[in-house]
């Protein structure tokens, strides 16, 4: 294998996973993932069949990530996140047949206990809050936060609020120097990068804390 599992868990016949991705203790890849390539899953991760994860996908400690997910590259699922799929669930109506889709675009990161209702789309390094609960699609870069979640701001891809704009309206991240526009459209984008390129190499290593950096606002 090209890949390493953990002795405690188990990777079922007809699962597919990448080069590089690592399985630690007590989880469970069900028969028909398909998963990318230099991904981490922590302890306790189930990951059912049917679902489609990414590459460089980070899942911490005990998160289902249920069939009808769809997970793109560089996704950051925090310790004890909720993912669901049926709306209505009920235990006397069978709905295996009727998985709502759930839609984590390239680069979003879902906070330690938030949960989201199935049948929505998180944004491209849109971030959720820990103990949010998200009930409705969220835009490219959006900070999320609170029960239902709000928009509360935008946050750069290197997860920083971006607060202070320029008089052509532009936010820079403190910690990369990327510029970001909001479009006619209310759409954030980057101004230096392709919203699907990765992060260049230079600048994928984080060397500023948080609050060092929120304290220079």
């Amino acid at each position: 294998m090209d890949y390493f599992v953990h002795e405690s868990s188990y990777v079922d016949q007809g699962a597919e996973i990448g080069a590089g991705t690592k399985i630690w203790h007590f989880s469970h890849v069900l028969a028909g993932a398909k998963i990318g390539v230099r991904c981490s899953f922590g302890q306790n991760v189930s990951v059912a069949g049917g679902t489609i994860i990414g590459n460089n996908v980070k899942v911490q400690n005990n998160v289902s990530i249920y069939e009808g997910t769809i997970i793109e590259d560089d996704v950051f699922l925090g310790p004890s996140c909720v993912l669901t799929n049926v709306t209505n669930p009920r235990s006397q109506v069978l709905r295996k047949t009727l998985y709502e889709k759930t839609l984590l675009r390239r680069g979003c990161s879902i906070g330690a206990n938030a949960t989201l209702v199935c049948g929505i789309t998180i944004g491209r390094y849109a971030f959720v809050a820990a103990g949010a609960v998200v009930a409705k699609d969220v835009p490219d870069y959006a900070l999320m936060v609170g029960v239902p979640a709000r928009q509360k701001g935008w946050m750069s891809r290197h997860g920083h609020i971006l607060n202070q704009t320029d008089t052509d309206g532009i936010m820079i991240c403190p910690e990369s120097g990327l510029r970001y526009h909001k479009t006619n459209a209310g759409v954030l984008c980057c101004l230096d990068l392709d919203e699907e390129a990765p992060l260049p190499p230079e600048l994928s290593i984080g060397k500023e804390l948080y609050d060092n950096l929120k304290k220079q606002d």
